[in-house]
C-alpha cells in the first residue's frame, strides 16, 4: 500500500524521505505519523497503512535523515535501543518542526487534501506539540511525548486542537513532568489529556514487548474519534 518517496527540506539542502501510505480512491485529509527514536520501522509504517485503510493520506517522515538516513531500528534488541539514544541526542527539534511543515506543505500541493493532522510518538509526541504550537497543523494527536514539560511556555501558541496520550508509569516523562503538563495545559481549550494508570512508555506501539493491547486499543480509539472530528 506504501511506498517510499522524497520531500524537498524547507531550506533547498537535501530531500526528506518518508514513507507514503494512500488509500484507493484519494482522501480529503491527511496524517503525518511521527516516529519514535527508532525510524521509519516495520511498526511506523503499519501505523501509515493503518491510517490508509481508514481513508487518510498518511506520511512517516525519515526523522534522522540528515545524520542517520534510512535507520530501522527494533526497540527491544538491547544495542539497538542504545544507538537510537544516540541519534536522539543528535536529534534537532527546530528543525524537525521546519521538516513538518515541509511535510504538510507538500501534502496540501502534491495530494491535493484539505487538512492535515499529525500523531506522534514518544520522540514524535514531543513534535506533536510542538507543531500544534508551532505550524498551522489542523489538529495533533501525541502519545507519551516526551519534555513536553519543558516547553510548556509554547502553550500560548496552540491555536488547533491537540490530544495528549500519557502513561501514568512512564519511565521517560516521571510524576514531576506529568504534573507540569497537566498544570500547565490542563485548562487550554484547544487541549484534551487522557492518562492511562499504570502503563508505560511504549504501550501503543505497533508490536514488540513494550505493546499493552487493551491501552493501544483505547488509545487509539480516541485517537480515530479526535481525526474524524477534526479533519473531515
Amino acid at each position: 500500500m506504501g511506498e517510499m518517496t522524497t520531500i524537498a527540506a524547507l531550506d533547498g539542502n537535501g530531500a526528506i524521505p518518508a514513507y507514503v501510505a494512500t488509500p484507493d480512491g484519494g482522501a480529503g485529509a491527511a496524517i503525518i505519523v511521527m516516529p519514535e527514536i527508532f525510524g521509519v520501522n516495520e511498526g511506523i509504517r503499519k501505523k501509515c497503512d493503518d491510517w490508509a485503510a481508514q481513508g487518510y493520506v498518511a506520511l512517516a517522515p525519515d526523522v534522522f535523515w540528515r545524520f542517520a538516513p534510512g535507520v530501522q531500528l527494533d526497540p527491544d534488541v538491547p544495542e539497538q535501543l542504545q544507538e537510537a539514544f544516540g541519534y536522539f541526542g543528535q536529534f534537532d527539534a527546530d528543525l524537525g518542526v521546519q521538516d513538518i511543515e515541509a511535510a504538510i506543505r507538500w501534502l496540501r500541493g502534491e495530494k491535493g487534501v484539505a487538512k492535515v493532522g499529525l500523531v506522534g510518538f514518544c520522540l514524535g509526541g514531543r513534535m506533536a506539540y510542538m507543531a500544534a504550537a508551532r505550524t498551522d497543523i489542523d489538529a495533533s494527536v501525541g502519545y507519551y511525548g516526551v519534555m513536553i514539560d519543558q516547553m510548556l511556555g509554547e502553550s500560548h501558541a496552540i491555536a488547533n486542537p491537540l490530544m495528549l496520550h500519557i502513561p501514568t508509569a512512564d519511565h521517560f516523562v516521571g510524576p514531576e513532568a506529568q504534573k507540569a503538563i497537566h498544570d500547565g495545559l490542563g485548562s487550554h481549550p484547544k487541549v484534551t489529556l487522557h492518562d492511562y494508570e499504570g502503563l508505560d512508555h511504549g504501550f501503543a506501539a505497533e508490536m514488540g514487548n513494550r505493546r499493552d493491547e487493551a491501552g493501544a486499543q483505547l488509545a487509539d480509539g480516541r485517537t480515530r474519534d479526535f481525526f474524524a472530528a477534526h479533519l473531515k
